[in-house]
């Protein structure tokens, strides 16, 4: 999720440093990881549905639904009415008394829980179910507090491995106010969280009732869903999944500029301002009805506009599978949203062949201009900036969160640095390629690293592993963490352990320890010094010098590690000949001893002045950065 200052906080690092560790006193396997382990995790290692090494265990399960859903709606009329079938299957061995069902669009009902205050036109009456059935026989929606978590009591309990039919009709209006997802204007809407869904149920937390809030993320099983969006004549419809009947409800002309992107590798403007005010676009006929379907993804969403311009074109993210259809939906003033179809291209193609290096796992990408910054299986709700390249970071930041939560389904409440820390880094691995170094560095450290290094109050120092600790804890700190691995582990030790937890792990609920104990194994080497400096401990990055002994032969540095966690860090050593050089050290000085390092400066020639920096990794207290040999 961004918004204009999330997004400023959201940009990611460059690790340089290929050198591989020495680490043949370090081949400890992850079955016996030191980390703290929460209790409900260590009953999971028992039960088998989760393994200490990382893997998911020899009983592992998860549930899954398949949603069948028309949404109506008639914009300006704010209006949204809802049907579906839902064929929830419960692979758990437990039985299952009582759904924990989601109605997320209740965040806009007058006191349900919210971290911030709402403006009336936020709040609406809510979500009104209309009907509930229960395998065809009507049934009552007991709620146990009318809020975005609801809890319904089965007519007969579902037993492990068996499913349940749920149908459920249901109307609300959208907010005035469009955030996430509302009423960008009278007549464009962006229908996420449209629909009741069946909570998480999983085998480490049972049922996952976390409220809905506008400051966390999500956590959602893998579903499958047919969804039909009926509008007006004149409104198009864009959304998650592969549109199914582009011939019945466009004309031919765009039918065939439409037909013509999916292979393009060129920008197709399917549908111009003026095609749009001309009515030449979609089917004349009263009602559209828009059909997409989608396989094992986690959420669907949806916008419409009768105004909102179209752009399309494709990518190729792997050789031997089809092209990727990159598109953009969009006010026709907002001038940098013109390219916006070629970024997301772009982005897919370095996302798929550089990092994380996995084809890019669905046939399509929307980018919808909008107030929210937020991603969606195959969408994106982002702002429109007078700055192109900021739309370009805001667009292929929300791109790369296909693998981060989606591909990898990582549950975000609790953990958004596993989603946003990750996305973040290779965020600003993109924006090193699309842009350089050294202005990724200064955008990374303004907008990532800053507010963290000058906001002295406890919370700034909390350990990243804090459930439902967001804002630095869940962009730039862990983000500057998953590169100091990078550094330590060099690129292709670090390729490999990745992809073996995504290769592991995709289309399942990894947690934490899942990502840790997995490059321990994929390694060969016990990293828990490391996570639990960087992800577990109350640390922050302050290195200084702390001396300097000089010989004939060379000279030691002597450095201290006052913060605690273990970053990289380069000497800029000058010597009394005017020369000087730079000795970059990665995180692999910590290894043996996190709080005292010592670096060997080979050189006979003596140093006048050593000078630490830190690139990204910015340091606290600069004050003890530097050593001369006159005021040492």
């Amino acid at each position: 999720m961004t918004s204009i200052s999330a997004v400023a906080r959201r940009v990611s690092c460059i690790a340089v440093a290929l050198a591989l560790p020495n680490v043949a006193s370090a081949q400890t396997s992850a079955a016996t990881s030191s980390l703290p382990t929460p209790r409900a995790l260590k009953e999971a290692y028992a039960k088998g549905t989760r393994s200490p090494d990382g893997r998911p265990g020899a009983r592992y399960w998860q549930n899954h639904g398949r949603y069948t859903i028309t949404l109506t709606t008639s914009p300006p009329n704010r209006n949204v009415s809802g049907t579906e079938q839902i064929v929830y299957v419960n692979n758990s061995p437990d039985t299952l008394a009582r759904l924990a069902m989601r109605i997320i669009a209740n965040i806009h009902k007058p006191g349900a829980y919210r971290e911030t205050n709402a403006n009336p036109d936020y709040l609406t009456s809510g979500v009104h179910i209309d009907r509930f059935t229960v395998n065809g026989q009507p049934a009552t929606w007991n709620a146990e507090n009318g809020f975005t978590v609801q809890g319904v009591t089965l007519p007969a309990p579902l037993m492990p491995h068996d499913s349940v039919r749920l149908g459920v009709d249901w109307h609300y209006d959208m907010s005035k106010e469009s955030g996430r997802e509302g009423a960008i204007d009278s007549t464009t809407f962006f229908l996420a969280y449209a629909y009741p869904r069946v909570s998480v149920y999983d085998d480490v937390n049972g049922w996952d009732r976390a409220p809905f809030n506008e400051r966390l993320e999500f956590y959602s099983d893998f579903n499958d869903y047919d969804v039909t969006v009926k509008v007006p004549a004149n409104f198009v419809v864009w959304g998650t999944g592969t549109l199914r009947n582009a011939s019945d409800v466009l004309q031919p002309e765009i039918l065939k500029r439409y037909q013509t992107s999916l292979t393009s590798p060129t920008t197709i403007r399917v549908a111009t301002i003026d095609d749009m005010r001309a009515r030449r676009v979609t089917a004349q006929q009263p009602v559209n009805a828009w059909h997409f379907t989608a396989t094992n993804v986690p959420d669907a969403a949806f916008a419409t506009s009768d105004h909102y311009v179209w752009d399309a074109s494709s990518v190729s993210v792997a050789d031997g599978r089809p092209r990727v259809s990159t598109q953009a939906a969009y006010n026709d003033t907002a001038s940098d949203y013109r390219n916006v179809a070629r970024y997301a291209a772009h982005a897919l193609d370095w996302l798929s062949r550089e990092w994380p290096g996995v084809p890019y796992p669905y046939e399509k990408t929307t980018v919808v201009e909008g107030p929210a910054g937020m991603e969606y299986p195959m969408m994106a709700n982002d702002e429109s900036y007078a700055d192109t390249l900021f739309s370009r970071f805001v667009a292929e930041h929300e791109i790369a969160h296909s693998y981060f939560p989606f591909y990898m389904g990582i549950d975000e409440t609790r953990y958004p640095f596993m989603d946003e820390g990750m996305t973040t880094a290779t965020e600003y691995l993109l924006n090193v390629t699309n842009m350089g170094k050294a202005k990724a560095d200064s955008f990374f450290r303004a907008f990532r690293v800053v507010g963290w290094v000058e906001d002295r109050s406890a919370e700034s120092d909390e350990p990243i592993i804090t459930p439902k600790s967001t804002g630095d804890n869940g962009y730039g700190k862990p983000a500057l963490g998953y590169l100091a691995l990078k550094e330590l582990l060099g690129d292709a030790r670090y390729r490999k352990a990745l992809h073996q937890y995504m290769d592991e792990w995709h289309g399942k609920h990894p947690l934490p320890w899942d990502y840790f104990n997995t490059f321990n194994r994929a390694t060969g080497e016990n990293l828990d010094w490391f996570w639990r400096s960087w992800f577990f401990e109350p640390n922050y990055i302050d290195i200084g010098i702390s001396g300097v002994t000089t010989s004939g032969s060379g000279s030691t540095v002597t450095l201290a590690n006052i913060g605690g966690m273990p970053a990289p860090v380069d000497l800029v050593v000058r010597y009394a000949d005017g020369t000087s050089e730079t000795l970059h050290q990665t995180p692999a000085i910590w290894r043996t001893d996190l709080r005292r390092a010592t670096v060997t400066i080979a050189s006979s020639k003596k140093p006048q002045s050593i000078q630490l920096e830190h690139g990204i990794w910015m340091d606290t207290d600069q004050k003890n950065d530097r050593w001369s040999a006159t005021h040492p």
